[in-house]
C-alpha cells in the first residue's frame, strides 16, 4: 500500500494493519491496509479486500452506536479509508467477554480462575455464557505484546483516573450490549471484543475500529446450545482461525518461533472468510472496492478540503 503525503500533513505512523495520517494536528487520516496479524506479529501475505471489510465494519458500528457513547470518526471517504477527531488515548485495550473462549479459555483450561483481576467460576466449559459479561483490559503496547492488566493496575500506574475509569467501563458495557443486539439480529453471537478510548477535549471518546473481525469473535446463533451441551466446538466468525491455524503449526508470536507457509488457498480462505463476516454482520451484498491508490488519494484530499474551517 502507497504512503501518502497529504496537504497539512503532521505526522505518520504505520500501525499493525492501518496506516495513520495526523492532519493539523486535530484530524486522522485512517486506512486500512490488507494486512493481517496475529499474536501481535504482521503475517507475510496481505489478504485482498480485508482492509474495506475492516474499515466498513467499524464504520457501520460507529455510526450505530454514536448515540451511547461520542466516537471520533468524521467520514468515510473511501471503504477502505476514514477521517476522524486526533484524541489522546488511553493505553488500554477494554476487552469485554460475554464467553469463555480465546485467551480466558486458554487461561482458564491452564487451571486459573482469575483473569485481569476478575474471577472466574468452576465448572465451565469452552463457549459457555459469563453470568454477566466481564472486562478484563490489556496494556496498549506501541511495540512487541499487549499485557493483561487489572483495574488495580491501571489506578496504580495512573493509565485512567477512577472517574475516568468508571466512565470507560459503562461505555464499554454498553457498546458491548448494543453490538450484541445487533449481531443477534444478524443470527450471530457477539462473545467478545475490544474497544480503545482517548480524551478530547476533555471527554472521553471511542476511537479506532468497532465490532470488526480484527477485534471481535462471533458464533452462530443457530444451533449454539446443542453445540455447547454435545461439547461440539462452536462455528464461529473471527480472526481465531487464523490464530488456532498459527498454533496448529506452531507459531504463538514467541521468540525463535517462524511464520508458517500461507499458501495461496489459505489466503483465499481468510479473505472470504473476512467477506462472510462482512454480509454476515451487515447483511449486505459484499462489493470489493474500485478505487486504486490515486483514487484513494483524492477522495481523501477533497474531503478534507471540504472540513477545513468546520472543525474545531
Amino acid at each position: 500500500m502507497a504512503q501518502y503525503s497529504f496537504p497539512n500533513q503532521t505526522g505518520f505512523y504505520q500501525g499493525k494493519v492501518r496506516d495513520v495520517y495526523t492532519i493539523d494536528n486535530t484530524k486522522l487520516v485512517m486506512i486500512a491496509s490488507d494486512r493481517i496479524s496475529a499474536f501481535d506479529v504482521i503475517l507475510p501475505r496481505l489478504i485482498p479486500h480485508k482492509g474495506q471489510v475492516l474499515n466498513s465494519i467499524a464504520a457501520h458500528f460507529l455510526r450505530a452506536t454514536k448515540d451511547l457513547c461520542p466516537n471520533w470518526l468524521l467520514s468515510t471517504p473511501t471503504p477502505n479509508s476514514s477521517i476522524g477527531f486526533k484524541c489522546e488515548p488511553f493505553k488500554i485495550e477494554v476487552v469485554v467477554r460475554g464467553n469463555l473462549c480465546g485467551h480466558a479459555w486458554r487461561t482458564y483450561e491452564s487451571g486459573s480462575r482469575i483473569l485481569c483481576g476478575a474471577l472466574l467460576t468452576d465448572g465451565l466449559k469452552e463457549s459457555d455464557y459469563f453470568p454477566e459479561p466481564i472486562i478484563t483490559p490489556s496494556t496498549k503496547a506501541e511495540a512487541g505484546h499487549d499485557e493483561d492488566i487489572s483495574e488495580e493496575e491501571i489506578l496504580r500506574q495512573a493509565l485512567a483516573t477512577k472517574d475516568e475509569w468508571q466512565e470507560i467501563k459503562s461505555y464499554a458495557l454498553r457498546l458491548f450490549e448494543r453490538g450484541r443486539e445487533m449481531a443477534l439480529e444478524q443470527g450471530l453471537i457477539l462473545a467478545d471484543t475490544k474497544y480503545e478510548f482517548g480524551k478530547r477535549n476533555g471527554e472521553i471518546v471511542l476511537m479506532d475500529e468497532i465490532h470488526t473481525p480484527d477485534s471481535s469473535r462471533y458464533f452462530y446463533a443457530e444451533g449454539f446450545d446443542d453445540r455447547q451441551k454435545t461439547g461440539e466446538k462452536q462455528k464461529q466468525l473471527s480472526k481465531e482461525f487464523v490464530r488456532e491455524w498459527l498454533i496448529q503449526n506452531e507459531f504463538m508470536g514467541k521468540s525463535g518461533q517462524t511464520v508458517p507457509e500461507m499458501s495461496d488457498e489459505w489466503v483465499e480462505t481468510i479473505s472470504n472468510r473476512y467477506i462472510e463476516l462482512y454480509e454476515s454482520l451487515t447483511g449486505q451484498s459484499f462489493e470489493p472496492m474500485r478505487f486504486n491508490e490515486e483514487d484513494v488519494y483524492r477522495e481523501i484530499v477533497e474531503t478534507l478540503n471540504t472540513m477545513e474551517g468546520r472543525i474545531q
